[in-house]
């Protein structure tokens, strides 16, 4: 039986332990963060080890897979600690908050004989999976064109409460990378492999509270030569739900919670979306639980795990990008 430690009690770190509480063929043995409080909580809620210490973690209880549930600037340095010392690693996204960082956990990933997954739940939505399915079996004809919108809401206190999420130092961005970076993930899965974007960000609502971006869009030309569009803020008064159109010869398919293609024989198909089961908020997906359980089912296939690092990479440089156009003054701070 495989066993698991999570570093990092913060908010997202109940799904990854919600998750691994429902296998019967997955034991928890360890869970790690710097705050006493959120430890203390974490311990007695699980009834597991707690560490201060991950290195004192790992040499203790020497667990199969590792959770990371960090700030994003602790991602790259703690997924690549535990590859090398031939640990298994679920690590939330981003991959890193710096592309020199990123790179240095493509490269540590490559060299390892350990797996890792990224956590970018969202491939795993039903919804997701038929957009894939359908785009890949041809019936479509080719992608026109595309684009996507996440218009969420974000207030002064969700920064105060976790103050790391408005630096770039240990961010790495805002909005795109905090919120938006699953649904660039999606755009660039489903239409193709991004070769060039224009974008800006800026900060519209959040402008004394954060030092990064709240509002952002983007153009994009994709490898297959057809172009998407982006817009994202947290600027709305409410969370709405991710939207994601992409057009092709023969259907236009529109994700709005549920997915809706319209054929052009008038044909219409609706493809519901799962219900939240797992715990945690409704805007972080349905599919954690999915992504988390199939990383385990594969711990033993001796490929490296679909949502790889050097996947990952791709919807950050995407990002860094549009941050490099967009703040030229500071890019040694944003990349």
């Amino acid at each position: 039986m495989p066993t698991a430690a999570v570093i990092g009690c913060g908010d997202v770190s109940s799904v990854h332990l919600g998750a691994i509480a429902k296998m019967d063929d997955v034991e928890l043995v360890a869970v790690c963060d710097t705050d006493a409080g959120r430890l203390q909580a974490a311990t007695a809620a699980y009834g597991v080890p707690g560490y201060a210490d991950y290195l004192e973690m790992l040499e203790s209880v020497r667990p199969d897979v590792v959770h990371i549930c960090t700030p994003h600037h602790l991602h790259a340095s703690l997924a690549a600690e535990c590859l090398e010392r031939g640990v298994n690693v679920i690590v939330e996204k981003p991959l890193a908050h710096t592309l020199e960082e990123g790179r240095r956990l493509v490269e540590a990933a490559e060299r390892s004989t350990a797996k890792i997954a990224v956590c970018f739940q969202n491939r795993y939505n039903a919804t997701s999976q038929a957009m894939r399915r359908l785009l890949d079996d041809g019936g479509l004809g080719q992608v026109l064109g595309a684009s996507a919108t996440v218009m969420w809401h974000r207030t002064a206190e969700y920064y105060r409460d976790r103050p790391w999420r408005g630096t770039w130092a240990e961010g790495g961005g805002g909005l795109m990378m905090n919120q938006a970076i699953h649904t660039v993930d999606l755009l660039q899965w489903l239409v193709g492999d991004v070769t060039k974007v224009e974008g800006h960000a800026s900060t519209r609502s959040l402008g004394g509270v954060i030092e990064v971006e709240d509002t952002a869009e983007f153009i994009a030309g994709h490898a297959n030569g057809t172009t998407s569009v982006f817009y994202a803020t947290l600027a709305n008064a409410t969370n709405a739900p991710v939207t994601l159109d992409i057009v092709t010869e023969k259907a236009t398919l529109s994700l709005r919670g549920d997915l809706v293609v319209s054929y052009a024989d008038g044909t219409v198909e609706t493809i519901a979306e799962r219900a939240l089961e797992s715990g945690g908020r409704a805007y972080w997906g349905v599919s954690h639980e999915l992504l988390i359980k199939d990383f385990y089912a594969k711990l033993g296939d001796p490929a490296p795990f679909w949502i790889s690092p050097a996947e990952a990479e791709k919807s950050l440089r995407i990002v860094k990008d549009i941050y490099a156009q967009s703040y030229p003054d500071i890019s040694g701070q944003v990349g």
